[in-house]
């Protein structure tokens, strides 16, 4: 199977993963609260990591040491993007609010891209990807409104 096979099958899996994790979260916020929900959903997301890495005997987890202290910050923004939904889905619905996420995503991506930042490969701004983020928006405002 070609690579790009496999990258386009891992995304939609996780489009599709926060497509469902996003009215699950907020199910769960709607009877507990935001942060509860934030703390359910990422105890749950632990102890899922927990087995996995027992049946590996703990991988490469002894050398979480070595990723740089900003990165572990990735387990705060995940409490920002829980909350977002959780607050969002009640709100406007699954589909603005995924949208917004999605339109966020694109956003960020491209100042990563365009810098380089952590790690990621320079792809400058060009016209096309100027053009399509143009589109997203001008969909995300037809989704949202």
């Amino acid at each position: 199977m070609p690579v790009l096979v496999i990258v386009v099958l891992f995304g939609l899996a996780g489009g599709i993963a926060v497509g469902l994790q996003s009215p699950l979260a907020s199910l769960i916020s709607q009877r507990v609260g935001v942060m509860e929900s934030a703390f359910i959903v990422h105890f749950g997301g632990a102890v899922a990591a927990a087995l996995v890495l027992v049946t590996q005997r703990g991988g490469n987890l002894a050398q979480w040491q070595r990723a740089p202290w900003y990165a572990l910050l990735a387990g705060a923004l995940g409490l920002v993007v829980l909350s977002a939904v959780s607050f969002s889905i009640p709100r406007v619905g699954a589909v603005p609010t995924i949208v917004l996420v999605v339109a966020g995503q694109m956003l960020i991506s491209v100042v990563i891209d365009q810098f380089g930042l952590f790690g990621a490969e320079v792809r400058p701004m060009e016209v096309s990807r100027l053009l399509g983020i143009g589109v997203l928006c001008v969909g995300v405002w037809l989704v949202v409104r």
